[in-house]
């Protein structure tokens, strides 16, 4: 029987851009985030992502700019050091989430629209924009309470 052998950083890293990946996004996005959860320290340049990832600078500042405008790493600097530094941004994934609730209403406005092209017709032809829009509508609506406990929750936390 073979022992398992532990899980280093970098597979950890890997292991999320192929999550990233099979999410319709990129897989280096992943893997910077990846990293970015694990490294030690916290904060890294980009050539430091580019030394752990093994990847470009170019590649790796691309995809820092797509994890920015996310909301889920930001870019900082340590004043005397002339070089920028990322991180995950503490709250990143609650806004995340948040941003999300504003996709959720432009899904439900497209089902709404769909539904009004076929206004006329039998309810089968309308019922997978109804789905669609029942299922967006939902989330749309239970997500800000969702958000709103989470906070709550956390700040007891700590």
């Amino acid at each position: 029987m073979h022992e398992r052998m532990p899980e280093s950083k970098q597979a950890y890293a890997e292991e999320v851009g192929l999550y990233f990946e099979h999410l319709g996004l990129t897989r280096m996005a992943g893997r910077i985030l990846g990293w970015l959860m694990v490294c030690d320290p916290p904060h890294q340049t980009i050539n430091e992502l580019a030394d752990a990832l093994q990847a470009s600078k170019g590649s790796i500042s691309t995809m820092t700019r797509a994890l920015i405008q996310m909301g889920i790493v930001e870019r900082f600097g340590i004043p005397g050091q002339r070089r920028d530094l990322f991180r995950v941004r503490s709250g990143g994934w609650a806004a995340v989430v948040e941003g999300g609730v504003d996709e959720y209403a432009r899904f439900r406005q497209l089902a709404e629209r769909g539904l009004g092209l076929l206004e006329d017709e039998p309810p089968e032809a309308r019922a997978r924009l109804e789905d669609m829009r029942d299922v967006y509508g939902f989330f749309e609506r239970e997500m800000p309470g969702l958000i709103e406990k989470f906070k709550q929750e956390r700040q007891a936390r700590q």
